[in-house]
């Protein structure tokens, strides 16, 4: 986890995400860098529009509004199916 934190660190500066930049956040913070899940996320994470991402996560974890229309229900449904292909694939590298 406290590599993800470390990629959004790098990505809110405005900095590189690559393995260097990780190793030495994780390093400044006093975490232990496991090269292998940097090199893993670093590899993911490549060709990622991460703001875009960030936006659909942010509009996912919103709640429905009570009573709301089954257009709005079909939307939820599509974001949860989102939600759980993105866990899955996060499992996947973290195990």
């Amino acid at each position: 986890m406290e590599q993800i934190y470390a990629a959004l660190l790098l990505h809110k500066l405005g900095k590189e995400i690559n393995e260097t930049h990780m190793k030495k956040v994780l390093e400044a913070a006093g975490s232990n860098a496991d090269e292998s899940k940097i090199k893993s996320l670093v590899a993911s994470l490549k060709g990622v529009n991460i703001d875009k991402e960030l936006e659909n996560a942010s509009f996912a974890a919103a709640a429905p509004a009570a009573g709301s229309a089954p257009k709005e229900e079909k939307k939820t449904a599509h974001i949860e199916e989102k939600k759980e292909a993105a866990a899955e694939g996060l499992s996947a590298l973290f195990g």
